[in-house]
């Protein structure tokens, strides 16, 4: 279905076939979707391509940065959004964009996530302020090189939107120490190439600040069962980060 809405969606995808019906029906308000998959292993390209406004690259993924950079090197229209398979894209968060991008009064606009960890909403945990952009003029924004997308001239004005954004990130808790292991590795690779080396002080001293910063601090105590855990295993994907650097160096020698 065709839209007057010259708006591109933007997405990277490996291996989230289950969320793609659901999220392609909820961007009706989009003129086109582009998908740059990283050869997924469940068929997602080919249930994409079945879409009418939908256009899918496949790509060798080398970080998130280089895909997103990729996916908007392919948008059509200025003005793109960049939601992840994860996020529900409401009925009332796609007709504010709407309405903002009737009239906008700032080249960027950031929404509040409201994070869903195994069936619970997380209320605290580091995730109170969660504030991330979805929708922007592509002409006037980058991706840093931690995939989040930041204004090319700090003096652009940013707005943000009223209505949050669902995020179902993590169903499970393999799920979520899949994801965050990946994380890890990747942080990992990114040091190695800097060359960054780890040291007793990384193994010891930051996994446990982790821990103790996101459970005590950033209050993941008030989430119960639920905040424990992810305190733990964001402060074991520290640790790993750091393992993971110590053998890079392991199979060079």
């Amino acid at each position: 279905m065709k839209t007057p809405y010259k708006i591109s969606a933007l997405v990277i995808t490996n291996n989230k076939g289950l969320n793609l019906e659901p999220y392609l029906e909820k961007l009706w308000f989009v003129d086109e979707i582009i998908i740059v998959d990283s050869f997924s292993s469940d068929q997602i390209a080919a249930l994409a391509s079945k879409h009418e406004k939908v256009t899918v690259y496949q790509r060798e993924f080398d970080d998130v940065s280089t895909q997103k950079i990729y996916a908007l090197s392919k948008a059509r229209n200025d003005w793109v959004t960049f939601f992840d398979l994860d996020e529900e894209v409401t009925e009332a968060v796609a007709k504010e964009i709407l309405s903002v991008f009737n009239k906008p009064e700032a080249i960027a606009f950031s929404i509040k996530r409201n994070h869903h960890f195994m069936g619970k909403s997380i209320k605290y945990s580091g995730f109170q302020n969660d504030y991330v952009i979805r929708f922007f003029n592509k002409n006037k924004c980058q991706v840093a090189a931690d995939g989040i997308i930041q204004l090319i001239d700090v003096k652009d004005k940013t707005s943000k939107l009223a209505h949050s954004l669902p995020y179902f990130h993590y169903k499970s808790l393999d799920e979520y120490t899949g994801a965050l292991h990946l994380k890890s590795e990747l942080e990992a690779n990114a040091l190695y190439k800097k060359g960054k080396k780890p040291n007793l002080y990384d193994f010891l001293f930051k996994p446990n600040f982790r821990f103790w910063d996101q459970y005590l601090f950033k209050l993941a105590v008030l989430d119960g069962k639920e905040g424990f855990i992810l305190a733990y295993i964001s402060a074991f994907s520290e640790f790993k980060k750091y393992l993971n650097l110590w053998l890079l160096y392991r199979k060079i020698e």
